[in-house]
C-alpha cells in the first residue's frame, strides 16, 4: 500500500465536506478513469461493460486467483501493508511488544517450509491415533467435540450467538456442516458439473489416505465410506434459501429436547468434551438436519466414522503441512472448483493466516499505522448523514402506513454504527505462539478462539465486540445488534479517494453505507426490530406490500442468464439486490442534498450524476473465471458483479436520464415494472 497513513487523513479531509461540499476545493480527476471505459459499448446495452470494458480486457484473472477485481485490487494493497506489519514485529528491537513477538513467530513457523516438509503429516499423528482409537458411538461424539475445539471440520458447529427473540442474552448455536462439497447439492444433482465435481472429489479423498500410507484399493474403499456418510448428511441439509429464512432458523430448545429429536447421539459427552456440561437454551438452526444426523449415527458403524474423521482431519490440516497434502488440497479446491491456476506465493499466504489467527493484535497495530483516530469521528458524522437520507426516503414512502412507518424511523433512530477499530481489544496473553511450530500454533489459536466462543454462551451480550478485525476489506450489518460496521480497511479506494469529487465517494462509499443500512430492512433484517430481537413490527397491508415490490426484483434477477442457460437466483440473492438498490437510493438523494442548488459543474466531461453511477459501477468491476462463475450462481447470496450494476441502476430514474437511456435500448425497464423498496 502506497502511503496509506497519508491517503487515510487527506480522505477524512474529502468526508467533511459530504454535507456541507466546499466547491472550490481542488479534485481530482482519477477516480473515474475514462481509459478503464468502453465507450464503443451502449450505456442502455449494458452499463456494466460500458463502465468497465477496457479495465477488464487489461485485467484478466492472474493465475492465482479464481476472480479478479476492484476488492482485489484493494485486498493486495492491504495485504503488503499486512506484511509491513508482520516484517516490522519480526525484527529484534528493544520495546517489542508480547502482540509483535507473537505475530512475527507465527509468521516465522509458517514460512519454515523446510521444517514442515521434514514434519509431513507427522504433525497431527497423535489426533490420527486417536481416531484409529476410536470403538463406540460415545467416542463419536466425543471426536465431534474435539475436531469443534481444534478447529477442524465436522459434523455441526457449535458457536455462541444472541438469542435472536431475546438479544441481551447470548447462547448455543447449532449449524449444520458435515460435508466438503461447497454446497448440498452438488450431492445429487445430476447435471454434468455436479457429477464432474463429485468425480473430482471422490478422488481427491482417496489421494489424501493415500498420502498416510493405505494402498489405493484401501484409500479407495475408505473414500467411498466417506462420500456415503456425506452424501447421507447432505440429503438431510437444508438449502441455502432455506438457510437465509430468520424464522426458519430459530428454534429454541433445551438438552432434554435436544435428545429427543437426536437420541442417538452421545449428548452428554458432546457437551462435557466442549467444556460446556449445562449450555442452557440452544438454538438448533437446523431441526431436520440435528434429526437426520442422529439416524446417520445410529446407522453407520464406528469402523466408518473412522474413516470419516480421518478425511476431515487431513482435509482440515492439508494445505498447513508437507507440499504433497497442500498441492493434493489445492489441486480440487483450487483447480477444479474455482479454476485457479496455481497456489499463491507462500508469504501471501502466511500474512493472511497470521492476521487471521491474531486478528486484533495485527489490527491494533494496523489501525495505529494507517488510520488514525479522526478518521472514525468523520466517518460516523458521514453515516449519520446517510441515516438522514433514509429517514426522509422512509417518510416519503407512498407504499407504506404511517404506523409501519413510525416502527421503520424508531429501528433507524436506533442503529448503531461502528467504524475503523473496535473500543476493546482481544487479550491475546493466554495464546501460546511458537517461531518453530507452525502446526501447534494452529491448533492453540483455533482453540483459544473456540475458548472466546464458549465463554460467552450464558452471559450478556457485550455490544463492544467486532465481527470483523480492522485489516478486513469489507462490511457488515447485524440484525441482532442492529449495527452497521466499517472496518478502516475499506476506507481506500475504490472507496474512498484522495481528493475526488463528492459525486464519486457518494457512488462508492456513500452506497456502501446506504447498503449496509438498507440490511436492516432487506427481506430478513426486516424480521428485526429496533432491539434486535426477531419480531413482526409490520401491519399485514405493509408485510403484503413489501413482498410484491420485492418479487419485482426476484423476477429481474431470475431472468438473468449466464452461458445461455444458468440463471442467477433472484430469491437466494434477494437480500443484496435489496440493499444494491437501497444503497443507490440513499446515496443519490444524500448526494444531491448535500449539493443544494449547487450542483457541481462536469469533470472530463461527465456530470456529477453520471460520475456517481460511473462510480458505483467502477466499485464491481471484475474478471472472472468460467469455474468460479458457475459456482457462485449456486452458493453466492451476492449477484455477480455484471448484475449488480445492470440489475439495480435499471431502476433508477436518475440514471436513465444521466445516460439518455429510452424504451429502445435493450435492458429498459417500463416503470410500472421497476422496483422501488426503500
Amino acid at each position: 500500500m502506497k502511503n496509506t497513513l497519508l491517503l487515510t487523513l487527506l480522505i477524512v479531509v474529502s468526508l467533511s465536506n459530504f454535507y456541507c461540499t466546499d466547491m472550490k476545493k481542488p479534485v481530482s480527476n482519477n477516480a473515474i478513469d475514462p481509459q478503464n471505459m468502453d465507450t464503443t459499448v451502449r450505456p442502455g446495452d449494458d452499463f456494466f461493460t460500458y463502465a468497465n470494458g477496457k479495465w477488464m480486457e487489461k485485467h484478466p484473472v492472474p493465475d492465482i486467483y479464481s476472480s479478479y477485481g476492484a476488492f482485489t485490487e484493494l485486498f493486495e494493497e492491504n495485504e503488503i501493508a499486512i506484511k509491513e506489519i508482520i516484517m516490522n514485529a519480526s525484527k529484534d528491537k528493544a520495546d517489542k511488544t508480547a502482540d509483535e513477538q507473537k505475530i512475527g513467530d507465527y509468521y516465522a513457523s509458517g514460512m519454515d517450509t523446510v521444517k514442515i516438509e521434514e514434519l509431513g503429516f507427522s504433525v497431527i499423528k497423535e489426533e490420527l491415533d486417536n481416531i484409529v482409537a476410536m470403538k463406540t458411538k460415545e467416542d463419536v461424539a466425543k471426536m465431534v467435540a474435539f475436531m469443534s475445539r481444534n478447529g477442524y471440520s465436522s459434523l455441526f458447529y457449535i458457536f455462541s450467538g444472541q438469542d435472536q427473540k431475546n438479544t441481551e442474552r447470548i447462547i448455543a448455536n447449532f449449524y449444520q456442516g458435515g460435508l466438503g462439497l461447497p454446497d448440498q447439492s452438488y450431492y445429487h444433482s445430476d447435471d454434468p458439473m455436479s457429477e464432474g465435481l463429485r468425480a473430482g472429489y471422490l478422488a481427491y479423498i482417496q489421494k489424501l489416505f493415500e498420502l498416510t500410507g493405505n494402498s489405493p484399493e484401501a484409500a479407495k474403499e475408505a473414500a467411498k465410506n466417506v462420500m456415503n456418510i456425506e452424501t447421507a448428511l447432505a440429503k438431510t441439509s437444508n438449502t441455502r434459501l432455506e438457510n437465509r429464512d430468520s424464522e426458519k432458523t430459530y428454534n429454541k430448545i433445551d438438552v432434554e429436547e435436544l435428545m429427543k429429536i437426536s437420541p442417538n447421539f452421545a449428548w452428554k459427552a458432546y457437551f462435557e468434551a466442549v467444556s460446556l456440561p449445562n449450555p442452557g437454551d440452544i438454538n438448533v438452526m437446523q431441526p431436520k438436519f440435528i434429526k437426520g444426523m442422529s439416524e446417520i449415527v445410529k446407522n453407520n458403524d464406528v469402523s466408518l466414522w473412522r474413516d470419516y474423521f480421518t478425511f476431515k482431519l487431513l482435509n482440515s490440516c492439508a494445505s498447513s503441512m508437507s507440499k504433497d497434502f497442500e498441492e493434493a488440497r489445492f489441486d480440487f479446491y483450487g483447480r477444479t472448483l474455482s479454476g485457479t491456476k496455481v497456489m499463491e506465493p507462500r508469504w501471501k499466504k502466511m500474512v493472511n493466516n497470521t492476521s487471521g489467527a491474531l486478528g486484533e493484535s495485527v489490527g491494533k497495530i494496523y489501525v495505529a499505522n494507517y488510520f488514525p483516530p479522526e478518521a472514525k469521528e468523520r466517518m460516523v458524522i458521514l453515516t449519520s448523514n446517510l441515516k438522514v437520507s433514509l429517514g426522509n426516503r422512509i417518510k416519503n414512502l407512498d407504499w407504506m402506513t404511517s404506523e409501519t412507518k413510525e416502527k421503520a424511523l424508531e429501528k433507524l433512530a436506533a442503529m448503531n454504527v461502528k467504524v475503523g477499530y473496535p473500543d476493546k481489544w482481544i487479550d491475546y496473553s493466554a495464546l501460546e505462539i511458537s517461531p518453530n511450530d507452525y502446526m501447534q500454533n494452529i491448533k492453540n489459536a483455533s482453540i483459544f478462539a473456540f475458548n472466546l466462543e464458549m465463554a460467552k454462551i450464558g452471559k450478556p451480550v457485550d455490544r463492544l465486540e467486532w465481527g470483523m478485525t480492522p485489516q478486513t476489506v469489507n462490511a457488515y450489518y447485524s440484525p441482532n445488534m442492529n449495527e452497521v460496521v466499517f472496518p478502516a480497511a475499506i476506507l481506500q479506494p475504490p472507496f474512498f479517494y484522495l481528493d475526488a469529487d463528492d459525486a464519486v465517494n457518494y457512488g462508492a462509499i456513500g452506497v456502501v453505507i446506504g447498503h449496509e443500512m438498507t440490511h436492516g430492512f432487506d427481506d430478513q433484517g426486516c424480521k428485526y426490530d429496533k432491539d434486535g430481537n426477531l419480531n413482526n413490527w409490520w401491519t399485514e397491508e405493509d408485510s403484503k406490500a413489501f413482498v410484491e415490490r420485492s418479487q419485482k426484483l426476484v423476477d429481474q434477477f431470475n431472468s438473468f442468464t449466464v452461458f445461455d442457460t444458468l440463471h442467477v437466483d433472484g430469491n437466494l440473492t434477494l437480500g443484496e439486490n435489496i440493499a444494491d438498490l437501497g444503497g443507490l437510493n440513499i446515496s443519490y438523494q444524500a448526494m444531491h442534498t448535500a449539493f443544494g442548488d449547487n450542483v457541481p459543474a462536469p469533470i472530463q466531461g461527465l456530470t456529477a450524476d453520471q460520475r456517481f453511477f460511473l462510480s458505483y459501477a467502477q466499485v464491481w468491476r471484475q474478471t472472472i473465471r468460467e469455474e468460479a462463475l458457475k459456482r457462485r450462481l449456486k452458493e453466492d447470496v451476492h449477484s455477480p458483479g455484471q448484475f449488480r450494476v445492470n440489475g439495480p441502476l435499471f431502476q433508477l430514474e436518475a440514471f436513465y436520464n444521466s445516460f439518455e437511456i429510452d424504451d429502445t435500448d435493450p435492458l429498459f425497464i417500463p416503470k410500472d415494472k421497476r422496483a422501488v423498496v426503500w
